[in-house]
């Protein structure tokens, strides 16, 4: 039987734009857009005052599993994406087993197929052991290949470190190359030094110092050197640094680019002066940085020599967040609270809803060639999110659906909540209420 639902009277913002329609969901499609009478056997939902999005992509996340699963699963951190109105995600490849491998990259697609309630889609991992295996394979149909958390395998597995390997996999690699932009020996030689004043506790507010620009700039500057000369396609993963926007264009359209970037959006939201009150909590690699960086960051966004918002969402224990400095695990979950992040913004007049829909929705679709995703448009899945922009609510225990049951936004204030959200058609997240009967797709390629 046909499944059928007509959004009646939302305000959608789409490609550039704001207008108010009705939508009609026909099992896994966007059906029709636009002034709409009633449809036989639909449900309707009356979303006057309601904002409708194209769901979010999310084009970074860590959901730990196979292999790390006391931390978060592809089940529990797909539930705390939809409640975000996050309806396709990226994951990466530092699950147990590493995904170095196109068998284990199959297995790992098998096992979404069974947990996730989002669509789904992975990178395969690379790195100085398996370089000539993914050089070798067809990677056309691949969303991409990546370093990102490798180098918590072995030291020396950041491309970035190997501009020897980076070359080869320049030259011989067409698929997207996300890469995890930092030099480890700037970053080692600043840990001996604060190791030698501090011992093992080394205050957590000298992270960026440790963690620095320079170490963020350089491996950027060399690897997109490298990149233009072998015109190959590099995604720089994570940018946490002013001076490195200037490194990339905003003068040409995304499709033409061959060097993209993205930004996460706890390196929008926090900065150094939150070390203090939040510790190991909001321990990211690369660091959170000064608030000339954030507010850097948040230019260059809006100026599109950003690309894309992603999360970079990595959920740990707090037992494994409350360490000292180099004991503490780098990395927090975000992924249920991303567009929340960015509607705040949105609220304080710091970027529009249409700029959040671009860097969110239509551009990780475009960067990652993805089939009929990332817009309203008919006969495009039907992967939409309904926004209530005067609903204020707190982030608290309660309310948290991370696996690992905290967040670094815990007591935040924010004005806008989803309410509903649809996975290729299928309406998994209503005000509270989850419907897991159905799970999300692999994210095909164009």
């Amino acid at each position: 039987m046909s499944q059928k639902f007509l959004i009646k009277k939302a305000t959608l913002v789409n490609e550039g734009q704001q207008f108010i329609a009705d939508v009609l969901i026909v099992d896994q499609l966007i059906h029709k857009i636009g002034n709409l009478s009633e449809v036989p056997g639909a449900t309707v939902i009356d979303a006057t005052g309601l904002y409708l999005f194209p769901g979010v992509i999310d084009a970074q996340v860590h959901f730990r599993d196979p292999g790390l699963t006391h931390k978060g699963d592809m089940l529990t951190e797909s539930r705390a994406a939809v409640a975000g109105g996050v309806t396709s995600y990226i994951d990466m490849p530092n699950t147990v087993p590493n995904v170095l491998s196109m068998s284990v990259l199959e297995e790992k697609y098998a096992l979404a197929a069974q947990k996730s309630l989002a669509n789904y889609g992975f990178f395969l991992g690379v790195n100085g052991d398996n370089i000539d295996e993914v050089i070798q394979t067809d990677t056309s149909k691949l969303l991409g290949v990546s370093d990102d958390g490798l180098y918590f395998t072995k030291k020396g597995n950041l491309l970035a470190d190997n501009p020897e390997i980076m070359e080869k996999l320049f030259a011989n690699c067409r698929s997207i190359i996300a890469i995890h932009s930092e030099k480890e020996q700037i970053v080692e030689e600043n840990e001996a030094r604060f190791r030698q004043e501090y011992g093992d506790n080394v205050p957590i507010e000298y992270h960026p110092i440790i963690r620095s620009e320079r170490a963020c700039f350089e491996a950027t500057e060399r690897a997109i050197a490298l990149a233009n000369k072998h015109h190959a396609r590099l995604h720089i993963l994570h940018l946490t640094t002013a001076a490195e926007t200037v490194l990339f264009r905003n003068d040409i359209p995304l499709t033409e680019k061959n060097i993209t970037t993205e930004v996460s959006v706890h390196h929008l939201w926090f900065s150094d002066k939150d070390y203090a009150r939040l510790g190991t909590r909001i321990k990211w690699n690369p660091a959170i940085k000064t608030e000339q960086d954030r507010q850097g960051l948040l230019k260059a966004l809006l100026d599109d020599h950003i690309d894309l918002i992603t999360t970079d969402h990595a959920p740990h224990t707090e037992a494994e967040k409350d360490r000292p400095y180099f004991q503490s695990m780098s990395g927090a979950p975000m992924v249920q609270h991303s567009l929340n992040v960015m509607l705040e913004f949105y609220q304080q007049g710091q970027i529009s809803l249409e700029k959040i829909i671009e860097k969110m929705c239509h551009n990780p679709a475009v960067l990652y060639r993805m089939t009929k995703r990332g817009f309203i448009r008919e006969g495009y899945y039907a992967d939409l999110t309904l926004v209530d922009l005067n609903a204020q609510w707190t982030v608290n225990k309660d309310n948290i659906l991370y696996k690992c049951g905290w967040s670094p936004l815990e007591g935040t204030q924010f004005h806008s909540q989803v309410t509903h959200t649809w996975v290729n058609g299928h309406l998994v997240y209503d005000r509270g209420a989850f419907d897991e009967s159905v799970k999300g797709l692999a994210i095909s390629v164009e």
